[in-house]
């Protein structure tokens, strides 16, 4: 029998087009009507053109087609931060420090083209080629390269180090297809170091693919431990466990969050905080508890339609309040948090008693209804946090100011600091760049506050020098030096060396 909501539809489609006044665009109106009828599920239920498929997919893929450089836009300027080992652009001779100034005779310096711009015409299909023309520190006149494109992986580790000789630290960006792997072989790298204790930082990391995430869960548990599991009301529960293959099954773990993490980062600190596997340290997480499912529609575009709720092992639905798909008001969350005094005060949060869970080893109360509650609350610190501090940062002068530095100085700087460890204990921010960036405020017209800007000097300070530490080595070295600043990372650090924790950790 055909679905009668089905052809009323359609039928609305029909007269449009055959009465309406004006021409219509019947595929933008359909594609209205698809958005306006997941509007009334939920924040998460969504559909995508062709191009947010395309840019959805990419970051979770690994990988993407391109000449494989990271950039930064300086003063309507593309300048080469990384080029990465082994990918076109270090085959044929471009540097860190580089300008590219055209792209196939096209000039993209100086004519405020947007990053998302200059990516287009850089990115393209394996095997074709694109010619670039560079200005290199030091050389005079263009540079000319053909640069043939490739596969570019998309690395989803930040950082990957040692904290002192027992400690190992992982930041991870996403969990993308690769990412198992990555954490694998940066785990493997720091035992072999030494590491016996580990703190893995997922601040900030939105997700991404539900069975990267349980794999790396799977890395801390023991086998036949529940991970996680599904349920909704056309998909029957589904478990999925821990297997024998871990490798950090023992060791002393630490897992940082903030309210940036969600969906697949609470997933891992979930079922780590359940099974008292670990800490879990930093603020209350996103709170998306949701399962989609891609349905990829006849034309190349998709629905992504909640099927499922996420559960912890103890039964926690992760999932935070909505009503439908209002996503203004579900997005102003964070403000909310922020205006109730959570992200500064543990105790105004508050949980109703039917929230109420119990760990499954140590019998620990813990919290569902919104995303996972630390073990330990580290508040946002706004001590140093400024208005000239916010507008150096928004206006790019720190960022410019750290490139400049290692443009004009590269080879003394890698020099005088063979390494990142060198660097980091001997490096220091010169009167010279404080001169340069008072006057750059000036250019730009930010007021400068001599007060605010020692209340803020600090932590400015670290920030750039982590920023040339960057550019000159790699991300974690940066990590390594703006941890130092990082109230999350300092807590997580005191509380994996803390004896008397002994008790949440496996003995």
């Amino acid at each position: 029998m055909p679905d009668p909501l089905g052809l009323k539809l359609v039928r609305t489609l029909q007269l449009i087009n055959n009465l309406y006044v004006d021409d219509v665009d019947s595929e933008k109106l359909t594609e209205t009507a698809i958005r306006a009828m997941l509007r009334e599920l939920d924040p998460h239920s969504s559909y995508l053109n062709k191009e947010e498929v395309r840019a959805m997919n990419e970051p979770l893929q690994g990988d993407f087609e391109g000449i494989g450089i990271s950039f930064n836009m300086l003063t309507d300027t593309l300048y080469v931060i990384e080029v990465i080992s082994g990918g076109p652009s270090q085959k044929v001779g471009i540097m860190p420090g580089d300008k590219i100034i055209y792209v196939n005779d096209t000039l993209i310096a100086g004519v405020k083209m947007s990053s998302e711009e200059v990516m287009k015409k850089l990115r393209g299909p394996k095997g074709t080629t694109v010619k670039v023309k560079v200005l290199r520190q030091g050389v005079p006149g263009l540079l000319e390269f053909r640069i043939v494109r490739d596969k570019i992986p998309i690395y989803s580790i930040d950082a990957s180090y040692m904290v002192d000789e027992e400690t190992g630290y992982i930041r991870l960006s996403r969990f993308a297809v690769t990412s198992a792997d990555e954490f694998r072989k940066a785990e493997e790298k720091l035992k072999a170091k030494g590491m016996k204790k580990l703190i893995l930082d997922l601040t900030g990391n939105g997700g991404g693919i539900l069975q990267t995430a349980t794999d790396i869960a799977d890395e801390f548990l023991d086998n036949g431990k529940l991970i996680v599991y599904t349920e909704g009301k056309h998909q029957p529960r589904s478990n999925i466990n821990a297997t024998s293959r871990g490798q950090f099954e023992k060791g002393d773990l630490v897992v940082l969050v903030n309210e940036g993490s969600a969906s697949a980062s609470e997933i891992l600190a979930g079922a780590v905080q359940d099974w008292d596997r670990g800490v879990i340290v930093g603020r209350r997480t996103f709170g998306k508890g949701l399962v989609q499912r891609q349905l990829p529609l006849p034309d190349g575009t998709m629905i992504r339609l909640t099927v499922a709720r996420y559960y912890t092992p103890s039964g926690r639905c992760i999932q935070k309040p909505y009503k439908g798909g209002d996503i203004e008001s579900y997005n102003m969350d964070f403000f909310d948090r922020y205006r109730k005094g959570e992200l500064l005060h543990a105790d105004s949060i508050h949980f109703p008693d039917s929230l109420k869970y119990k760990t499954l080893v140590y019998k620990r109360t813990v919290y569902g209804g919104g995303g996972i509650m630390p073990d330990y609350f580290v508040p946002i610190d706004t001590t140093s946090l400024t208005d000239l501090h916010r507008d150096l940062i928004a206006k790019g002068i720190v960022n410019r100011i750290a490139i400049s530095e290692v443009d004009n100085h590269r080879k003394l700087l890698l020099k005088a600091y063979p390494n990142v460890d060198a660097f980091k204990k001997n490096y220091s921010i010169s009167v010279d760049m404080v001169t340069k960036m008072k006057k750059m405020a000036d250019e730009e017209k930010v007021k400068w506050d001599e007060e605010e800007f020692k209340r803020s000097q600090k932590l400015l300070f670290t920030q750039l020098k982590a920023l040339i530490a960057r550019d000159i080595y790699d991300s974690s070295a940066y990590f390594k030096i703006i941890n130092d600043e990082n109230e999350i990372f300092q807590e997580g650090l005191r509380v994996i060396n803390t004896p008397t924790l002994k008790h949440i950790f496996n003995e």
